[in-house]
Formats: C-alpha cells, structure tokens, sequence
C-alpha cells in the first residue's frame, strides 16, 4: 500500500485553485454555462460530508501510473474482475430459462392447469429484470460496485434456496420474482465494471464480448439442465443453481471495488483519519446526496438516457426484440419439436445448442473483426477513431442472420422434414444474436464511459420488458398463425429493425454531437489530455463549481 505522504505530495494540491478533477468531476463553470454540463450538484454539500474551509479544500485525484486506479491494476486483477462479471453474469443469465423444462413436473405437483401460468416460472423472473436495473446501475455509480454486487448475490443465494423449498406455486413465484430482481444487477452493472478497468477500447470490447458469450450461453444451459434433471426431482433443478451460486461466491469475495471515484472518496477518509485535515475530498463527496437527489438524477439516469439519448433508444429496441425472440423460442421450441417431432424433455432442451454453437462463430467472426480493428488502429486508420466503424459493422453482420433464421425455421418444422434441420437454423440466430448484443453493448459503453452501467441498465429494463411480455402470447400466437407464419412475422419485424446499425454508421457521429452526456465526457477527455483551457478560479470570482448550476439530461438547479 502507498504510504500517506506519497498519496498526499501526488493525489491532491494545497489550495482550492488548484484542484484536480476526477472523471465524474465537470469543468468549473460559470453560471450561464451550467446548462452545458450533464451533471446535477447543488450548491450545498451532502451532510454526510466533513465540514470544510472552502479557501484551503484539497480534493484528490488520480495520477497518470497511480497503482490505486483501476485502469492501472496488473492484468492479473483484472483477470479477476473478468471472471467476477462472467460468473455472476452465468448466475444471472441460466436462472431465467433454468425451470422451463421443469415446468410440467412443478404444474403437476402443485396442481396448475392453466396454460397462461405455466409460462409465469420464466416470464416472472424476467420481470425481476425490469426492477432490478432501475436501481443497481445509477446505485454502483454512486456508491460502487461491489457493494451492489454482493448484497444481490446474497439476496439471488437466499430467494433460489426459497425457489427450490417452495411449499406451492404462489410461494414459487413470489420467490422467482424475488431472484429475477437480485439476478438483474450483473446484467447492469458489469458492462460498467470492465469500463472501469479497461480504458483501452480494445480490450474492453474484449471483456464485454466474452460478458455477452456468458449471459447468451446462460439461458441456453437451462433448459437442457432442467429437462433431464426434472425427470428426478423439479426440486433438484434450483439444487443445481445453488451449487452454481456457490461457486460465483469465489471470486466475488476476492474482487477489489473497481469503481475510481469510490475508491477516491476512501482514501480521502482515509487521509482525513490519519491527517486530521477534514479539508481533503474526493470529488464524489462533492456531490449532493440524499433522496431529492436519488430520486430526481440517480434512479432516473437510465429512463432520461433512453427517452433522450438516440444511442440509447435506438439500441435498447433492437436489443429488446431480438432478447424477445430469443424468450419466444423458450416457449416456441417445445411446441415445435415435443408437438411436431414427440422428442422428450431432455432432447427438446438440447434443440437449444445449435443456438450455442452460433455463439461460438459469432465470438470467431468478433476476434477476427477485432484483430482487424487493431492492425489498423496501430496504423493511424482514421476510421478506427469513430465508435460507429469500430463496433457496428458486426451488428450489420448480426441482424441479417437472426432474420435468415427465422425464415428458415418457419418453413423447415414439419413431419416430412428431419428434425436437424429446423433444429440448425437455431446456428444462425445464435451467430446473428450474440454479434448484436457485442456490437450495441461495446458501441454504448465506449459512447458513454463512466455512464455505461446507466446506459446498459436502460437496456436491461427495456429488454427484460419484451422478454416477460412476449412469451405470455406464445402459445396464442402460434395457435392462432401456425409455426409458419408466426415465425415469418417474426422474421419481417426482425427485417426493419436491421436498419438501425446502418443508421448509427451514416449518422451516429452527428447524434452523438448532440448528446450532452457525450460532448460533457469529450471535453473531459480534452482536459484531461491538456487541450481544453479551463480556468480555475475562485467561487467568488465565479469559476468554480461551489455556486455553480450544473444540470444533468434537463435537470436543472437554482442558487441557494
């Protein structure tokens, strides 16, 4: 560890004008300016905050090579945040589809006829998905990751014991609900969690590939799991989930906080304990804080980025669709392969690994595209500086796949036809699903930095909605249409929505423009890199952010 006088002669300066910002710092401002900065603070600072002398405020920063700041760490740390995120997301992710073949042993149990409720096991959980994100991505930006991820975890270990004990089928799905909503926080905060230790673009594009891999494979796992273990005992399915859980406890109790302005404001607690100088800061406890603030900027960040940020927007209703077509397909393949093939439990859930199998392509086709990316970064390629050409010609790639799938399957699921082959198509929904998820979640994270948990858990929301909503008109629509021609409906709404990649390429740089969380992270990366000339002057001569408005997303805040 750093001893307290290196952390003091480099991590902050001896006077208020010549502060250091952090990344969640904005430039100093006048008020007339304040409406250009995407952040809220009042002019107050939170009473959780030592009292302070504003002349002789000292507030901490990181350093370039400060061993402290994530993106420094050895790459065997990182490792280990890499496997935190894949583990917990594996957690996550195979808990949704995990009783779908269970789901005849659990009705028969517990007595259920109703054909709209046996879908409740899946579509229950996936609401959890909706809840969850609206809380634990603002939250892991304000008080840091770990904390997030462990209470979740410990709260996912206790409702999948309550899952596997439930006495009846109300019980089990209060307690799916209940493990839906703790099994969302991965889903919004990991994406954000390699942002923070990843500052290379390359290699975080790395990291949230392998993420998304993890949380694609995940519901595949389930349903095969669950047809051949239920034949024993349902209970026996959410035993299997606990032991899974158990080993994600390993890394998750070794895994350092991540998050730079957390790990900022400890060691100023730290300096202040040891010091006696209750003038030192991190940047974060200059922020305003309590539940005007939680309410009105924290919890809100994810709906205000989806309702004004078209990156977001845009993305989240691709993401959604194809993440409901992937729930219909839990629901649809039963219907084609027990109802048109009479293959069993166990062999209609492993008509979900051809799914996997397209996985693995679309990780190949991802390394080759990322190798390509990276020879013509190190030679300079204009193209390579813009995140739309970096990221998005896999989603161009992506969207035509799922699209040819569904075709395929619509018009190969008959009795005169072999069961390979419309069990094969699941191969290109795969390739084309994963490459979306990799190209959008990259193209958010690296648009949006520091905010990307806030970006994803507007994804995670918006998905898990589509995800819960569409199974429930399964079985009616396919009653209704046939295996045909709901597949092909679903093949044509697929079709317009491959727009919106070749969208983002022609336009992206001009909506980013216009994006105020976008333009505030430029000019901070513009500071940083010494370019941008901001003044620091005293509050009373109206530089500083102390009486300063700062607004973020249209939130604005009047003097004291």
């Amino acid at each position: 560890m750093r001893s307290l006088d290196e952390i003091s002669q480099s991590a902050y300066s001896t006077s208020a004008t010549e502060e250091r910002k952090s990344d969640l710092e904005g430039p100093p401002v006048k008020p007339h300016e304040a409406s250009n900065v995407p952040f809220d603070r009042d002019d107050k600072e939170s009473s959780s905050c030592p009292q302070r002398d504003d002349e002789s405020r000292q507030v901490i920063d990181f350093l370039p090579n400060d061993v402290d700041n994530p993106t420094n760490w050895p790459m065997w740390r990182k490792n280990l945040v890499i496997l935190t995120g894949i583990s917990t997301s594996l957690n996550s992710t195979w808990g949704t589809a995990l009783p779908s073949n269970a789901i005849p042993f659990i009705a028969q149990d517990f007595g259920v006829t109703n054909k709209l409720q046996l879908v409740l096991p899946v579509s229950i959980y996936i609401v959890g998905y909706i809840l969850g994100p609206i809380a634990f991505g603002p939250l892991s930006e304000t008080y840091g990751r770990k904390i997030i991820l462990v209470s979740t975890l410990s709260a996912f270990t206790a409702f999948t014991l309550g899952c596997a004990l439930a006495p009846n089928w109300p019980v089990l799905l209060v307690f799916r609900l209940f493990c839906g909503t703790a099994a969302s926080a991965p889903l919004a905060i990991v994406g954000g969690l390699f942002a923070d230790v990843f500052d290379d673009p390359l290699l975080r594009g790395r990291a949230i590939a392998a993420f998304m891999a993890t949380t694609i494979f995940g519901p595949l796992l389930g349903p095969a799991v669950s047809g051949f273990i239920s034949v024993v005992s349902w209970r026996w399915t959410f035993w299997v989930g606990l032991i899974l859980i158990g080993v994600s406890w390993i890394p998750l109790v070794f895994l350092p906080e991540t998050f730079g302005p957390t790990i900022l404001k400890r060691r100023a607690s730290r300096m202040r304990k040891e010091t006696g100088n209750l003038n030192i800061f991190a940047p974060i406890e200059l922020e305003e804080k309590g539940a005007k603030h939680m309410i009105a900027v924290t919890l809100t960040r994810p709906f205000r980025m989806f309702f004004f940020e078209w990156i977001v927007l845009f993305s989240c209703l691709y993401l959604a669709f194809a993440y409901g077509i992937f729930f219909i397909n839990v629901e649809a393949y039963p219907i084609v392969f027990q109802g048109v093939y009479h293959l069993n439990y166990g062999q209609s859930g492993l008509a979900f690994l051809p799914i996997a199998v397209g996985n693995f392509f679309a990780c190949i086709a991802f390394i080759f595209w990322d190798i390509r990316v990276n020879h013509a970064r190190k030679r300079n390629a204009s193209w390579t500086k813009e995140e739309e050409y970096r990221r998005l010609p896999l989603a161009c790639l992506g969207g035509p796949s799922i699209v040819l799938s569904l075709f395929w399957l619509a018009w190969t699921a008959r009795e005169d036809i072999h069961w390979i082959v419309p069990m094969l198509s699941g191969t290109f929904f795969g390739f084309g699903f994963l490459l979306i998820f990799i190209a959008l979640f990259n193209y958010m994270a690296d648009a949006y930095e520091i905010y990307s948990a806030s970006a994803l858990a507007a994804a995670a929301i918006s998905r898990s909605i589509l995800g819960a909503l569409l199974p429930l008109a399964t079985d009616n629509m396919f009653t209704t249409l046939g295996i045909g021609w709901a597949y092909s409906l679903l093949g044509f709404l697929s079709l317009i929505m491959t727009v919106v990649p070749f969208i983002f390429i022609k336009c992206g740089v001009k909506i980013r423009s216009r994006s105020e969380f976008c333009q505030y992270l430029a000019a901070q990366k513009r500071e940083r890199e010494g370019t941008l000339d901001v003044g620091h002057n005293d509050s009373r001569e109206g530089g500083s952010y102390e009486n300063a408005d700062f607004v973020e997303s249209g939130i604005t805040r009047e003097h004291q």
